[in-house]
């Protein structure tokens, strides 16, 4: 188990953050005790218009072979399936999630960190085009063959993992194990739409937090957990679909716990979701170490029963 409770993430590692500052924040999460590191094979191509992403997982191969034999305290986390292969505009132009995709996937993102393993492998976003159980079966393949550890699926609605698992339980294969899906303190109003996220299936709701309190082998993983940075900076403002008066009572309640714990509202949200039922692995992007230090201690905080139960009662 993990010392430090949290993923950290490194979307902009290699393109918004230089490969000094992302080697340096590596070195920084795991002399902390940090282990798990999350990546995406399509990270970030959106920031390098001459890319189809890779960026991130080459600076973490960079920094796993500077660090030598040490592999195994990393928890590597990447993903497959939205990666830009071909030509025309994302995602229609997407690798997706066919077998021969999953595989060159796979082997790409091996190559780029240059590890003979990865923890845990998600399959980023759908794909309808797709039969499940060629997925599915590709997705089996690499935990038996050693290549993966475990499964994990992010931004696919709770119909399609659980069909997706009964298929792989039924062949004898490995299947998913996590779920990995936006989620934070604060929510938007329901239908609205949120400019920043791109996945219609991506958010944790009440069926999700069901099915994943239920099922005691699927693990629960949430990004965008401190809301792009709203709650310290008053440069990010919430999207408008956050404008509806449970956000106000849920900030009140927020502000209560964080003064009289003396610390910061990031690590409020921080202690709630890794202390909550079901416990949630926040994924956290920093960029300085001064983020870092506040997430690390964050993660360390443990909520009194009377802050949790007054975060979680209010609405």
């Amino acid at each position: 188990m993990p010392v430090v409770d949290f993923a950290l993430g490194t979307m902009g590692f290699g393109t918004k953050v230089d490969a000094a500052t992302s080697l340096h924040l590596l070195d920084r999460f795991a002399d902390a005790g940090g282990t798990i590191v999350d990546t995406a094979n399509c990270y970030a191509f959106w920031s390098d218009p001459s890319s189809r992403g890779g960026q991130s997982e080459e600076v973490i191969g960079r920094w796993l072979a500077r660090r030598g034999g040490r592999r195994d305290q990393v928890y590597l986390s990447t993903k497959a399936g939205a990666q830009p292969v071909g030509p025309g505009d994302w995602p229609a132009n997407r690798e997706g999630l066919s077998a021969s995709a999953i595989k060159a996937a796979v082997e790409g993102s091996l190559r780029r960190m240059g590890t003979d393993r990865i923890d845990l492998y998600w399959a980023h976003m759908e794909d309808r085009t797709v039969p499940l159980a060629e997925s599915a079966e590709a997705f089996g393949a690499l935990v038996a063959t050693g290549a993966v550890g475990r499964l994990g699926c992010s931004n696919h609605p709770v119909w399609r993992v659980e069909r997706a698992r009964r298929i792989a339980k039924d062949n004898g294969w490995a299947g998913y194990t996590a779920l990995q899906l936006r989620h934070s303190y604060l929510q938007p109003h329901p239908g609205v739409p949120v400019p920043d996220q791109g996945h219609r299936f991506g958010w944790v709701t009440e069926e999700v937090i069901d099915y994943v309190d239920s099922e005691p082998d699927v693990s629960l993983w949430v990004y965008t957990a401190l809301l792009n940075g709203f709650y310290t900076r008053p440069d990010r403002p919430l999207a408008d679909a956050y404008d509806h008066p449970n956000t106000s009572r849920r900030l009140a309640a927020l502000d209560k716990v964080a003064g009289e714990l003396g610390v910061s509202r990031n690590q409020v949200v921080l202690a709630w979701l890794i202390g909550g039922k079901p416990a949630a692995v926040p994924i956290v992007g920093v960029s300085t170490p001064e983020q870092l230090d506040e997430a690390l201690a964050g993660a360390r905080l443990r909520l009194p029963a009377e802050h949790r139960r007054l975060l979680d009662e209010t609405v």
